[in-house]
């Protein structure tokens, strides 16, 4: 710890770069989610976090924080901006300043661990320690859980790619995988200090803890990979139909045709991709993307827009097939992105059942603005900006498939996916199936419909519960209880899948039991762990 101060140095300041350099290369190749690029993640962080520990100033560990945060957003989200230029029209340079001006609040976890580490190390003075990794540890994992992040990525989501380590997520949800990942960085830095100080023997010690770590998580995702196939039976328990028709970009399209000429575009493509998947074998529930309808179902605003209200129905009434998909609702003035549930009638020349689902997480500004600041010059500022309200938040629907069998479906609009507490709720309410409807066009061509099916894949491993996830663009998929994917259809491509959902046993991991309780309890033992770092420095000083 003697020397000179990296923050003030030339040299330091370098070696400061150079390290934020590393670690942000090694994370966007783990971030690529390919299995050869995973072990990145248990080593990636190690460069960066011996740079915060030779920091001896807090502007120093601020620097640090705020530098990694930016690189990282620029490597691994660089996809962002020119998403959000197609969207809402700003200048790409606007768009990419916002995404790295903004990066400490995209991803706080990496300042406040640089600056918990910093005063962890300040407080133990000249003492060797290894309190300070811990510190920085618990305060990662918990200003992830305390400050909802726009993309709500953890590092644990890598992991995505292998198949037993993955399954650690049942116990507290992808931030558990995050937990022993630092730990793992921990220890690879522990053993490059120790070589470079003792010798090759001294480095041998936290070597073989971070390879206790991961072997024990490889041996914990065996064993539940073994129970939870016991618990799944070979044959389906029901047939999903999903349709991807990859009509994309629908208020260009608008502005072109007229909005009556597009929505007979786009049902007219689902009805003939419908109808060729319903020749093809028996299905029990028919599924079309999120917003694949848009305008009020239910609720007309036009005697055109009533005669395709009808025609839908019609043509459910006519398959005797339920059927799902994005549309809008109202109610009271007010606006609201839904998922609509259509079911025959049980009666003779009934008109079908109609249930609507609301979608509550929104997508921040492009979907729902706060009202504290929603303003006239708000909206004169960003015209792009949405409208809709905010559904009443979790909850189930009961749908009655074609042969007659009841089914309790978890509903999940697009952004709900990215919560884990949200499906989890769901589920608790007794949800046999997650059934996940996205509109993922806005990012064709980009890793981003990819990043999205990686959060459907932990919602289904936290859950233990079987998913169908249908998209307008890709990637619609069929997840089962491991996480694996049965079947998509992939990104920017035209397709139907006829989903055969496998019939699992109910299982309650204890991410599923306990929620998100990794954030918060680390949260607080950081707070408890720096407490008693000042106070034990205060009365050496005194």
């Amino acid at each position: 710890m003697k020397g000179v101060q990296w923050d003030v140095a030339p040299t330091w300041r370098y070696r400061g770069v150079v390290s934020v350099a590393l670690t942000a290369v090694c994370l966007a190749a783990y971030a690529s989610l390919e299995s050869r690029w995973v072990a990145l993640g248990f080593i990636g962080l190690a460069p960066w976090l011996g740079a915060v520990d030779q920091a001896r100033t807090f502007k120093g560990a601020l620097a640090l924080g705020a530098g990694l945060a930016a690189v990282f957003a620029a490597l691994v989200f660089g996809w962002f901006p020119r998403a959000l230029q197609a969207y809402s029209g700003a200048p790409l340079w606007l768009c990419w300043g916002g995404l790295v001006l903004l990066a400490p609040l995209f991803q706080p976890q990496l300042v406040l661990t640089a600056l918990a580490r910093w005063l962890a190390r300040r407080g133990m003075g000249e003492r060797e320690s290894g309190l300070p990794g811990v510190v920085g540890m618990l305060v990662y994992v918990g200003v992830e859980w305390l400050v909802p992040k726009l993309f709500a990525d953890t590092l644990g989501q890598g992991l995505v790619s292998s198949e037993r380590l993955r399954q650690g997520a049942d116990l507290a949800g992808a931030p558990g995988l995050t937990l022993v990942m630092l730990a793992v960085n921990e220890c690879v830095l522990a053993a490059a200090r120790a070589f470079r100080a003792r010798g090759v023997l001294p480095a041998l010690r936290p070597l073989v803890g971070a390879a206790v770590l991961v072997l024990g998580l490889v041996g914990y995702g065996a064993h539940r990979l073994r129970e939870v196939r016991e618990a799944t039976a070979e044959a389906p328990s029901l047939v999903v139909g999903a349709v991807q028709a990859n009509i994309t970009n629908y208020e260009k399209l608008k502005a072109e045709r007229g909005a009556y000429e597009v929505v007979r575009m786009v049902l007219d493509t689902h009805y003939a991709l419908s109808d060729a998947l319903l020749r093809e074998g028996p299905v029990d529930l028919l599924a079309w993307p999120e917003t694949v309808y848009p305008t009020p179902f239910g609720a007309p605003k036009s005697d055109a827009g009533a005669e395709l209200d009808a025609e839908i129905s019609a043509y459910v009434a006519a398959r005797g097939v339920p059927l799902v998909f994005g549309s809008y609702d109202v109610e009271a003035g007010r606006e609201y992105n839904a998922t609509m549930f259509l079911e025959p009638s049980t009666e003779r020349g009934g008109a079908p059942v109609r249930t609507a689902y609301r979608k509550s997480m929104l997508f921040p500004l492009t979907e729902w603005v706060p009202d504290a600041i929603d303003t006239p010059t708000l909206r004169e500022w960003l015209p792009w900006t949405g409208r809709w309200s905010r559904g009443p938040g979790p909850r189930t629907v009961r749908v009655r498939l074609r042969d007659g069998r009841p089914l309790t479906v978890a509903p999940l609009v697009c952004y709900d996916t990215l919560f884990p507490s949200y499906a989890a709720d769901e589920v608790r309410q007794g949800a046999q199936l997650l059934l996940t409807l996205s509109n993922d066009s806005w990012f064709v061509g980009t890793p981003g419909p990819r990043l999205h099916l990686t959060h459907a894949v932990f919602r289904s491993i936290e859950t233990r519960r079987p998913q169908v996830r249908v998209t307008n663009s890709g990637v619609s998929a069929l997840i089962d209880a491991t996480g694996a994917v049965l079947g998509e259809v992939g990104d920017d491509q035209r397709g139907t899948l006829a989903m055969r959902v496998p019939a699992t046993a109910a299982l309650t991991p204890l991410a599923l039991a306990w929620g998100n309780w990794l954030g918060p309890v680390a949260l607080g033992l950081a707070v408890v762990l720096l407490g008693g770092v000042a106070l034990g420095g205060r009365g050496g000083r005194r």
